[in-house]
């Protein structure tokens, strides 16, 4: 077999066969295949997440409720009889709305809220603590009660010291401008601002909304500052007005 001189031998040469186009095979892109891993790994750390994961059954009311826990809310001496008296007004919405049990004890002088079997809300012994704790300070049973059936109202209560820090005559006076005569300012300020005020010597006592109460803090707070009723009651109006306004 004769080989031509001319051409050149080349190391790793292929010799020309003849091709069979079906013997093609697609070769897969370089990103595609990378996107194929990268899927894959993320499919693989999924799958160990969800493995490591805890899985928690769903628990059952019972349960939720958790062990029996009890208050107790201390009575002073000053309201151990208006407590005495009103105590069917205090206990009825307590046993029978919320599902708690309740005592005064005698030599403690506390009165007692635990949570039993029938108990159905997680929340109801702090409602409860709360509505005894609103009366304690002064609040009518009929204003507390609020506390049970509305979930947006609190209660706040600051001295007039912590205002401004005045004493004798002057602490008097302060007093007397937040009271009004017969009340008249207290009331106002009340009415405008749909909030509860109770006034315990230099204690301030409030129940309200969020909202209110700012408004009613802000207008005793100048009242003790020495500002004239007259000009805390237009500022109470103005800024009563714009919240309407707003909502």
């Amino acid at each position: 077999m004769d080989v031509d001189k001319n051409t050149e031998s080349v190391p790793g040469a292929v010799a020309d066969t003849p091709v069979d186009p079906e013997a093609f095979i697609q070769v897969k892109r370089r990103t595609q295949k990378r996107k194929l891993e990268q899927d894959g790994a993320d499919m693989d750390t999924e799958q160990s997440l969800a493995s490591k994961r805890p899985q928690f059954p769903p628990i059952s009311g019972d349960r939720l409720k958790g062990p029996t826990e009890m208050r107790k809310i201390a009575i002073p001496a000053h309201r151990y009889t208006p407590l005495k008296e009103n105590w069917l007004k205090i206990y009825t919405p307590i046993v029978e709305n919320l599902h708690l049990q309740v005592r005064f004890n005698l030599k403690s002088r506390n009165v007692e809220i635990k949570t039993c079997k029938d108990t159905q809300d997680i929340g109801s012994l702090t409602k409860a603590t709360d509505f005894v704790k609103a009366f304690v300070l002064g609040f009518q049973v009929e204003d507390s009660l609020a506390l049970i059936r509305l979930d947006e109202l609190f209660l706040e209560s600051f001295d007039v010291t912590d205002v401004k820090p005045l004493k004798g005559d002057h602490l008097s006076r302060a007093i007397g401008r937040i009271a009004g005569k017969g009340g008249k300012t207290k009331f106002t300020i009340e009415n405008v601002t749909k909030t509860r005020i109770v006034l315990a010597d230099t204690k301030i006592h409030l129940l309200g909304s969020f909202q209110n109460i700012k408004m009613a803090r802000t207008a005793i707070c100048n009242l003790i500052l020495g500002s004239p009723p007259s000009k805390v009651y237009g500022n109470i109006r103005v800024v009563a007005s714009r919240s309407a306004e707003r909502f």
